[in-house]
């Protein structure tokens, strides 16, 4: 049984930066592209980045956080992570991972972080 520990999420003013990570355990985790995704109020759960089993350079990110966001993994940790910059109100939401895509792992989430960003 899959499980994913996501962390690091907090209260930041617009302009800010937090760093989020996640813990996968129960899977080979080096065999798995990873994402980021998230999911404010009263919205659909949206895609934010993923990134290929290797890591590295092979990333892709969603529209609203190209150039602002960057994950990365280490896959000696069994860890993903998200680093958030030049953060705004929009951003607000929780923030969860998973395989990419999520169906890869059966579409079962975590109990995610919230992040929230003050104006």
């Amino acid at each position: 049984q899959v499980q994913v520990v996501e962390s690091g999420g907090g209260l930041v003013q617009a302009g800010g930066s937090l760093r989020l990570s996640c813990v996968v355990s129960g899977r080979t985790f080096s065999r798995y592209e990873m994402g980021w995704y998230r999911q404010a109020p009263g919205k659909e759960r949206e895609f934010v980045a993923r990134i290929s089993m290797s890591g590295g350079s092979n990333t892709l990110y969603g529209d609203s956080v190209k150039g602002r966001f960057t994950i990365s993994r280490d896959n000696t940790k069994n860890t993903v992570y998200l680093e958030m910059n030049s953060l705004k109100p929009e951003d607000t939401a929780t923030y969860y991972c998973n395989s990419h895509p999520p169906i890869v792992w059966g579409n079962r989430w975590g109990q995610g972080t919230q992040v929230t960003v003050s104006s």
